[in-house]
């Protein structure tokens, strides 16, 4: 049993960390300075996971922006219809390319387009996916494909662009990762791991091209109202129905989110208070000591222990 001094310590643990993150947010805000412009026009942008959720709303934010898209995802229909829906609409050219990023092949086959194109202003890597259960309740190529759709693609794509980007002394790259980097969750510990190397990646990324007119970001949400928790996996556990409503983003404030910061020259992007608040408790240890707590007064939570075994 834990002891109610225990529970008061935990408690005080969570207000100190959600004042810190407030003020930590407040202050970082004011502080950031924005980029100068860039007198160039709009050139193309790539989107992965471009079929749905944050990757569609890149595609059709950029494209009002005047960036040609090309956009990438395994679902062929659906990329067809935004590209058509996209170049109908902006009256820019939209093309696709579909792949899967699990596949060594078709990473290849997308990091060599990217390589080629002599007008690339901006790389989004949004494709991702999650699992629910524990690590060694799931099959070990679910891990595996993780790792290479979140970051082994990341590098691959990345590396492409930056030869072009550097000559041409302009060029964003986005690496959408999560709020969950900075707190690792039971049942999902690959998810939070990948996601955690994005943001270093993007982080030592950034200073290696300080000062070369390339800006790199980890975008960081939360809760986002996409397709991503009514996969098959997700479905049973009801997330969106558990989860608070305030707690969630649209993808479209996200995505916006994103490129205010990229003008502000953020690496780390959290979009929206609530998130950022929640990182910073994590980064001063109160969410690990909570779900610690949590843990031992309350055992596994039910979608972890419940989670069909492989």
């Amino acid at each position: 049993m834990v002891s109610e001094a225990m529970e008061r310590r935990t408690k005080t643990l969570l207000a100190l960390g959600l004042a810190a993150g407030f003020l930590a947010a407040l202050a970082g805000w004011r502080r950031r300075r924005r980029r100068p412009p860039s007198a160039a026009a709009p050139g193309t942008a790539v989107v992965t996971g471009a079929s749905s959720g944050i990757g569609a709303a890149f595609a059709r934010e950029l494209a009002a922006r005047g960036y040609h898209l090309i956009l990438v995802a395994r679902r062929q229909e659906q990329l067809q219809s935004l590209a058509a829906e996209i170049r109908q609409r902006y009256g820019i050219a939209a093309g696709f390319l579909a792949a899967d990023l699990a596949d060594a092949d078709d990473v290849a086959r997308v990091a060599q387009l990217v390589g080629h194109l002599n007008n690339l202003d901006i790389l989004v890597h949004a494709a991702g996916f999650g699992t629910m259960g524990e690590f060694a309740a799931l099959p070990v190529e679910r891990h595996l494909d993780m790792l290479h759709v979140h970051d082994l693609a990341a590098v691959r794509l990345a590396h492409a662009a930056l030869d072009g980007m550097v000559a041409r002394r302009r060029g964003d790259i986005v690496l959408v990762s999560s709020a969950a980097a900075f707190a690792p969750v039971v049942g999902n510990v690959t998810y939070c791991a990948t996601k955690a190397y994005l943001v270093a990646f993007a982080e030592g990324l950034q200073a290696e091209l300080h000062g070369s007119g390339v800006q790199v970001q980890a975008l960081c949400p939360g809760f986002t109202d996409t397709e991503f928790h009514e996969t098959p996996e997700y479905a049973p556990y009801g997330v969106k129905g558990r989860i608070p409503r305030f707690l969630w983003m649209s993808s479209e404030a996200v995505v916006c989110g994103s490129l205010a910061a990229l003008e502000r020259g953020e690496v780390v992007c959290v979009p929206g208070w609530i998130n950022r608040t929640f990182v910073t408790a994590a980064r001063l240890g109160v969410v690990d000591a909570a779900a610690r707590f949590l843990l031992r007064r309350f055992g596994r939570p039910a979608y972890v222990a419940d989670a069909p075994k492989a």
